[in-house]
């Protein structure tokens, strides 16, 4: 038992090692492995949700712990609060990982245990999306190998994630003495065959990017949001000099000012757009008398007016509102928190003669729901953000590392624009053309391309988590009757 326990905290620990700041993917083949290997020696199914549960909870634990100093500083509950709010929340996300060890065994037992288990991966950790909070899953560690960064655009992250548990279980599989288990690597030759991603492009259309580094805990008034405006206009101007662009891009802001508010944004926004001969994209905040406000993003034609507006569907757990059961806890701590409210409708604009579609920050993380713009007509994907919230410099890569792969998925440029970093540009491979350095007010000038091509997983979305589901659950249920092996 001890080393199953010690098997387990090594698969949470080396999940952690994946991503921002260590960056050590080529772990990802074997990182499921520990875990796999404890809980298929383990007939009791409790003792192996515990397994799973530990994993999962060193691996939420340490990949997000910038989530405790978010919450101390802007969620209003100080740091002994800050810690509990986050280890309930590693507690809660802890599950699935405890689920998936706890199901594992029975349907390892079956006859195509070995695909069926990492299927039974992707069918869990697609979960994420609707118990609390999403952030990296297992397939984002592949974004820079290429081969099978072919997946993303037909299956979606998950393919990779797929791909990955499979080749842990093999390894897994050979430490049981199970036979013939390296054949499954053999469908990895299939990935010879898929599409290539497409080869890199230095664009043909210009637009510009700004990232004013403002604080977030700056108190704003009327006048210092015209300052800000003014300084923004000025960034804005020097970066397209005389040059045509389609479009200037300011981030989501830690601004609690209306763009409609005489003497802020608004006069620096017309100028900008109407001097600037492009549409401008910026962060507003939206309200309505007597009713909570929303994140949006404003489109600013060239004529000065709003062409189109965008309020945020998916809002951030514990800082634009929070989730049950936390919100009982933290409304009688704060009330600093939950005090924006979702939006309803995605909206595609068209500017020039082109539709663009702009999530917002934390948005970046849901695949599904960021194809809706790309199927809906979008050309081009934008993602503003104010990663300034996280105060963590691993966050801020996680976050982009995140956004990738929905440039890849879907096959468009991706444009990121950030308060005060990471300000990206990506393709529709994932790789980053352009970037600004971090904490830095500074504008760059990039280019980009248009693409209406469809992918299939935009046309067709989460189709192999559905397939995934239905195969771990016929191999379960096989493996129940199946003799112990």
């Amino acid at each position: 038992m001890i080393l199953n326990l010690i098997l387990a905290l090594l698969t949470g620990g080396l999940m952690v090692l994946l991503f921002p700041p260590f960056n050590l993917s080529l772990l990802a083949p074997f990182v499921v492995a520990p875990l796999i290997f404890a809980a298929a020696r383990e007939p009791r199914w409790k003792l192996r949700f515990a397994y799973g549960y530990l994993a999962g909870f060193a691996y939420w634990f340490g990949l997000t712990n910038w989530i405790h100093s978010t919450l101390a500083k802007y969620g209003g509950v100080g740091p002994p609060g800050a810690w509990a709010l986050f280890v309930l929340l590693c507690m809660a996300k802890a599950l699935q990982m405890g689920a998936f060890s706890a199901l594992l065994r029975p349907v390892l037992q079956s006859r195509f245990g070995i695909p069926a288990v990492a299927a039974l991966w992707v069918a869990i950790e697609w979960t994420q999306i609707w118990v609390g909070f999403e952030w990296l899953n297992l397939g984002n560690a592949g974004q820079e190998m290429s081969v099978l960064a072919k997946l993303a655009p037909i299956t979606g992250v998950w393919g990779m994630s797929f791909a990955f548990a499979l080749m842990s279980t093999v390894v897994a599989g050979i430490l049981l003495k199970r036979r013939l288990v390296s054949l499954w690597l053999l469908a990895f030759a299939l990935l010879a065959i898929l599409p290539e991603l497409p080869a890199p492009d230095k664009g043909s259309r210009g637009a510009v990017a700004v990232q004013p580094n403002l604080e977030n805990d700056t108190i704003w008034t009327p006048e210092l949001a015209a300052t800000v405006g003014d300084r923004l206009a000025d960034l804005s101007f020097a970066a397209v000099h005389g040059r045509d662009a389609d479009f200037i891009v300011w981030p989501e802001m830690p601004l609690t000012l209306r763009y409609e508010d005489p003497g802020t944004l608004a006069l620096a926004a017309k100028v900008t757009a109407s001097s600037g001969g492009a549409a401008l994209l910026t962060g507003s905040v939206s309200r309505a008398f007597g009713q909570l406000p929303y994140n949006s993003a404003l489109l600013v034609g060239t004529n000065g007016k709003v062409i189109s507006r965008y309020d945020k569907i998916n809002l951030v757990p514990f800082g634009e509102y929070v989730p049950k059961p936390f919100d009982f806890l933290v409304n009688k701590i704060s009330t600093e928190a939950g005090d924006y409210r979702p939006g309803s409708r995605i909206t595609v604009p068209t500017s020039k003669g082109h539709r663009s579609g702009t999530f917002i920050c934390y948005e970046a993380v849901y695949p599904d729901f960021v194809r809706q713009f790309t199927l809906l007509g979008a050309e081009v994907l934008f993602n503003i953000s104010n990663d300034g919230w996280a105060g963590s410099v691993a966050a801020r890569h996680q976050h982009l590392q995140v956004a990738r792969m929905r440039a890849v998925e879907n096959g468009r440029w991706l444009v990121r624009v950030t308060n005060d970093g990471v300000t990206a540009v990506v393709d529709p491979a994932g790789r980053i053309t352009n970037t600004l350095p971090e904490e830095k007010e500074a504008a760059m000038r990039f280019r980009f391309n248009y693409r209406s091509d469809l992918t299939i997983y935009t046309r067709f979305g989460d189709w192999f988590v559905l397939l995934c589901a239905l195969a771990a659950t016929a191999s379960g249920l096989a493996g129940l009757r199946a003799p112990t092996r």
